[in-house]
């Protein structure tokens, strides 16, 4: 018993979502509204995942788009072709509160759901649809946001840049190994975007010492954390596939995807590069995105939708890019999303 798939010669059943806002626009976070606390309330246009970019990579697949996890029925025909486990503001270390599900309270849930495919259709059937999956991870953006970049919080003043960056970048090297060893051998793995590049974090730190990033209008020292995470986490994806036998893990660079459009947005038609299109004050960062009759009327001339979060003309074009090279060339490295997908299954005994 398996899920069908559109795409000829494509070898994937399943699509699993794991992550943040960046997978979610609250549809899967327990009573979003009342405790979003980074006064955004509507992270992508019109609420609906289907902006977002793992969305529009399900649909180059042949997959329809997974369900958020809190929406399962019951049936094992909903768990068939993949689930979105993602919530808006997860983070990787474990919240202080419970608004959010952070990135092991995720595993926990797909791990039940592995559970209850092997019972309802037999370990061997379920180690198949387990064996033709993808999962999609992405996160990172919200512990910086809400652990490192706070000066509330206790974490900055604890770690150097470099630690904080190690301690995720571990954390999401053994997700990565415990869904390897549940027989999870093709993962897509997103890196953190511009978060210096973002409209709050440049109206929050427009007066601060921290730099301007190469004239760009982002903040330099913000962008520079990011970029120790990222290039960390590839180095250790790259040790990963060399170690685990049939392990197909490749790396999503976002941050160089949007800065190639953040350095030639008329090239990409934008022509607001700093402006958020959902938003209030300056660069639309004073206030978030509380209602869509808020929005600009042309998202698509905008990079940002809102405080922290990409439109879905960004979205589209780092799909483009994540699936064949194009336009945005090798943002996804070893291997393409595309070749990903039709690479076959790697049965273990």
């Amino acid at each position: 018993m398996t899920a069908s798939t559109s795409v000829a010669g494509n070898n994937v059943t399943s699509f699993n979502v794991l992550g943040d806002s960046s997978v979610d626009c609250g549809e899967n976070t327990l009573f979003y509204p009342i405790l979003h606390h980074n006064l955004s309330l509507i992270p992508c246009y019109n609420g609906s995942d289907s902006t977002l970019l793992p969305h529009l990579l399900a649909k180059k697949m042949g997959l329809p788009y997974p369900p958020p996890f809190y929406s399962q029925n019951g049936s094992i025909n909903g768990l068939l072709s993949g689930l979105n486990y993602g919530s808006a503001q997860a983070t990787i270390m474990n919240p202080s509160s419970q608004s959010h599900q952070s990135l092991n309270q995720q595993l926990r849930q797909v791990f039940e759901t592995f559970q209850l495919l092997q019972l309802e259709l037999g370990e061997g059937s379920a180690k198949d649809i387990i064996e033709s999956s993808v999962f999609y991870l992405s996160f990172g953006k919200d512990d910086y946001l809400d652990l490192f970049l706070q000066s509330s919080s206790s974490v900055m003043g604890k770690y150097s840049g470099l630690e904080f960056a190690s301690i995720l970048v571990d954390q999401m090297v053994n997700v990565m190994r415990d869904l390897y060893d549940a027989n999870v051998h093709r993962i897509i793995c997103m890196g953190i975007l511009p978060l210096g590049c973002t409209p709050r974090i440049v109206w929050e730190w427009r007066n601060s010492t921290a730099g301007d990033d190469e004239g760009r209008g982002c903040v330099a020292k913000v962008n520079g954390l990011i970029l120790q995470y990222n290039t960390m986490l590839e180095e250790r994806i790259i040790n990963l596939n060399s170690e685990l036998p049939n392990a197909h893990i490749i790396f999503c660079d976002i941050y160089q995807g949007i800065m190639q459009m953040m350095n030639n947005p008329q090239d990409y038609g934008f022509e607001d590069p700093k402006t958020a299109c959902c938003g209030l004050g300056l660069y639309g960062a004073m206030i978030g995105c509380l209602s869509v009759e808020m929005a600009c009327e042309r998202d698509s001339d905008y990079i940002w939708w809102d405080l922290y979060n990409p439109t879905k003309a960004v979205n589209a074009l780092l799909a483009d890019s994540a699936w064949s090279g194009r336009p945005l060339f090798d943002i996804c490295r070893p291997i393409s999303v595309r070749a990903l997908v039709f690479t076959p299954p790697s049965y273990s005994n």
